[in-house]
């Protein structure tokens, strides 16, 4: 298949290229990065040696219409200035947040401007989401922070056997999450020996998209309260999620064995087992552990994920070998390079 890249020179991007330069059914064939136009490839990603002597293009809806299916990996709010000018026939995969909610209101309350509706949410684990992808021609890839934390509380939400209106998140990402553009609290200097809390009290715009795909499943209201770190490494995520919760631990796992036991990506770790960001490096997988602290109630689950991986370009394209009817997991891997 023709697959084109459009925001490619970013880190989601290049990652992207990476994992499809061993993809045995999509073929990268036209790869933009608007403000990179012209530029070499592997002089902004110097270890994508498999595309040595090509160069970024730039961004054309004509172009992108040659392809059977585009990744969009552009910053938030450029997406949607861009599907008006692709063909229907062109199946997409945006990276970016343009069409994840469905909330108008949490979208002008979190991101600003104008919403520009919502696609298919693309968390293949999550309850009827897969169904929904394999039919989809536009899919919204959920965000890392989302995805990680989805995924930790899912299926006790589901159950209902947590109080889904007082979920607690402390969460720890890599710099690479905020993007490639330079920033003076991103550099080396600033970020090494230090860990900071950022979008403090509530306002991390990855919330409304968090409680919208937990109420999806329960069925009921969620709240969440989250509070995101910058963690001194360049990728990675690792996420506690907290909640009140009556049942017994025994009863907990048995409910995440059996929402996980089928999927390729999510592994509930042995008990005595813990998450590590280290472990998932260049994965689509996911790493899950929980407990209940007995003294004061509370379900806590620990997960990690490379929110390059699963958090952005791996899930990607997870999602698009379910709408093209591949294996879901073809040219991927819930394994990482390790230490």
């Amino acid at each position: 298949m023709r697959v084109g890249i459009v925001g490619a020179s970013g880190y989601a991007g290049g990652e992207l290229l990476r994992l499809l330069s061993d993809h045995p059914k999509f073929e990268p064939s036209y790869i933009a990065a608007g403000s990179n136009a012209g530029e070499a490839i592997t002089s902004i990603h110097a270890h994508l040696t498999d595309y040595s002597g090509q160069t970024f293009s730039k961004t054309s809806p004509d172009e992108i219409n040659k392809c059977d299916l585009v990744f969009l990996a552009l910053p938030h709010g450029e997406s949607a200035a861009l599907v008006n000018g692709i063909d229907e026939k062109v199946k997409v995969v945006d990276l970016g947040a343009d069409f994840r909610l469905k909330s108008r209101t949490s979208w002008e309350k979190y991101y600003g401007g104008s919403h520009a509706g919502t696609w298919v949410y693309g968390l293949p684990e999550l309850l009827g989401q897969r169904i929904k992808i394999q039919s989809a021609s536009r899919v919204a890839n959920p965000g890392c922070y989302a995805t990680s934390i989805a995924l930790a509380v899912a299926p006790a939400v589901k159950a209902g056997v947590v109080e889904a209106t007082d979920i607690v998140v402390v969460a720890a990402s890599g710099t690479t999450g905020a993007g490639r553009s330079g920033k003076v609290n991103l550099s080396a200097s600033e970020v090494m020996n230090s860990l900071t809390s950022y979008k403090f009290g509530g306002v991390h715009q990855h919330t409304p998209e968090i409680e919208e795909s937990l109420s999806a499943i329960s069925g009921g209201e969620v709240k969440i309260s989250f509070t995101p770190i910058l963690a001194p490494m360049p990728r990675g995520i690792l996420a506690t999620v907290t909640a009140k919760s009556s049942a017994p631990e025994g009863k907990l796992r048995e409910l995440y064995e059996s929402a996980y036991k089928d999927e390729k990506f999510v592994k509930l770790l042995t008990k005595g087992s813990l998450p590590e960001t280290s472990s998932l490096i260049g994965s689509n997988g996911v790493q899950l552990q929980i407990a209940l602290d007995s003294h004061t109630s509370r379900l806590v689950a620990s997960v990690a994920i490379d929110n390059l991986g699963k958090g952005a370009a791996g899930q990607a394209i997870q999602n698009a070998n379910l709408m093209t009817g591949q294996e879901e997991n073809l040219g991927l891997s819930a394994m990482g390079i390790g230490q």
